[in-house]
């Protein structure tokens, strides 16, 4: 039996690994510099305990964070009150990680891909607009983002196996899912969250909302079907040629089982997660647990496909210690795009920042406020990735100012700001984790979707204006 997977099935190659540290630390230690740079300060408290974003209190101490505590940040950030969540976030992605290793050792990865792509073998495009379709969906209505790099690996194969390549898969899978997270429509961790606080009713015209994701839904499909034509074009232009070939050598498993059993195994396996996954979403209590419901999810299941499929217990741990071993540099990108927040806070700046952006945007017209807020957002989200603590941030600000904006208006812009960005900046951590994962440099990211991001922003201010002009 010839074993064609010595490597893991997800590699973080040397340079990227090497560019996105060099990044990430650059903007640490900028976040370090600012704390010294911006007066230190402090919000007040309501009688319930919240804060209260309208009484600002300047601090008399001017120093920064302590040099050491900046540089030891990427750590102690782990013992914040964010720390469990980025716990949480690093067990999940180890967790899949290790999964997907087993079920590429299996052959599932073969099998379910091999299924898939005879019966699109003709209508590859249409394959790649129902692909975008149903991530932007799962952004737009469920809110999820994070939980879709489960799903990168078995994407990112089928396109291949069709003749396109991983950066196809990458953006009709993360990058399409972010969209629709921006374009949100009953998204719990924007549109929901946002209203909540601001006592908005999130069905009210929610016409409108429909409207921006299917223009921003035919937008994606655009740049998607324009990137796969130049693709066919010319094959060498794609941007992962390399990982390209290391996919199509790791994808022929280790022959444990026949292909039929293996597809029925992996099959019901996905089928379980994304049915959990729909109900946790869909359910307020739950909502939260569902990163949690993931990965015990994977975990238990991941080694248990892995048998049923024929592998014996040695080999299966094997496979899914390697697949941990190759996630293994994720777990320090997730350190370092969360220690910006970190210091900014412990500095105390960011009251001080959030002041003077309040201030300046007293008395303007409602369209220039609007473009202000949505500005004031995307600031906010380059240092804060956390959509719920953003919503609770800015939202709880806005719900005590009167800027001349409806409460419906207000919603969009965040949703606006938060959204597309996270498939952008690069202190989002699924971003960078996604990229390293079809080994494609942040920079190149950045260069390949100038055009993309560019249309999104003229759009984006142009519904903004739409809006304000009838009455949204």
């Amino acid at each position: 039996m010839e074993n064609k997977t010595d490597n893991a099935l997800v590699n973080v190659s040397k340079k990227t690994f090497i560019q996105v540290v060099i990044l990430l630390t650059v903007l640490m230690l900028a976040a370090i510099a600012l704390t010294y740079a911006i007066p230190r300060g402090e919000f007040g408290v309501t009688a319930e305990g919240a804060a209260d974003y309208l009484d600002y209190r300047p601090l008399e101490n001017r120093g920064g964070i302590p040099i050491w505590k900046g540089l030891l940040a990427p750590v102690l950030v782990f013992g914040s009150e964010n720390g469990v969540t980025l716990i949480m976030l690093t067990l999940f992605l180890l967790i899949i990680f290790g999964a997907f290793q087993v079920m590429n050792d299996a052959g599932g990865i073969r099998a379910l891909v091999g299924s898939v792509a005879r019966r699109f073998e003709k209508r590859r495009n249409l394959l790649l607009a129902l692909l975008t379709l149903v991530f932007m969906c799962f952004g737009a209505f469920l809110g999820q983002f994070e939980e879709m790099l489960t799903l990168l690996p078995i994407v990112t194969a089928l396109c291949v196996m069709l003749g396109f390549d991983s950066f196809t898969g990458f953006l009709v899978s993360i990058i399409a899912c972010g969209f629709g997270f921006a374009s949100a429509i009953t998204n719990p961790f924007t549109v929901l969250l946002a209203s909540s606080i601001i006592g908005a009713d999130p069905m009210k015209n929610i016409w409108y909302r429909i409207v921006i994701f299917i223009v921003m839904y035919l937008l994606m499909l655009g740049f998607v079907f324009l990137y796969t034509a130049r693709l066919r074009k010319n094959p060498a232009s794609g941007l992962t040629l390399a990982h390209d070939e290391k996919l199509r050598a790791a994808g022929g498993g280790m022959g444990f089982a026949d292909e039929k059993r293996t597809r029925r195994v992996y099959t019901v396996f996905l089928l379980v997660c994304l049915a959990l996954l729909a109900c946790f979403s869909f359910t307020p209590a739950l909502r939260d647990y569902t990163v949690v419901l993931l990965t015990a999810c994977f975990l238990i299941f991941g080694i248990l496909a892995g048998l049923l499929c024929g592998m014996p217990i040695g080999s299966v741990m094997k496979s899914f210690l390697k697949g941990i071993a190759g996630a293994l540099p994720t777990v320090l990108f997730i350190a370092l795009a969360s220690s910006v927040k970190y210091i900014l806070d412990e500095g105390a700046v960011m009251p001080t920042i959030i002041h003077a952006i309040n201030t300046f945007t007293a008395g303007r017209s409602p369209f220039v406020i609007a473009l202000m807020l949505y500005g004031i957002i995307l600031v906010l989200e380059f240092f804060i990735s956390s959509s719920t603590a953003k919503a609770i941030l800015v939202m709880g600000m806005l719900a005590v100012v009167n800027v001349g904006l409806s409460k419906q208006m207000l919603v969009l812009i965040y949703t606006f700001a938060d959204g597309y960005t996270n498939v952008l900046f690069p202190t989002s951590p699924v971003l960078l984790i996604g990229l390293s994962m079809i080994e494609v440099d942040y920079f190149k990211w950045v260069k390949k979707s100038v055009p993309l991001f560019l249309i999104n922003l003229a759009l984006v201010i142009l519904f903004i204006w739409l809006g304000i002009r009838f009455g949204y």
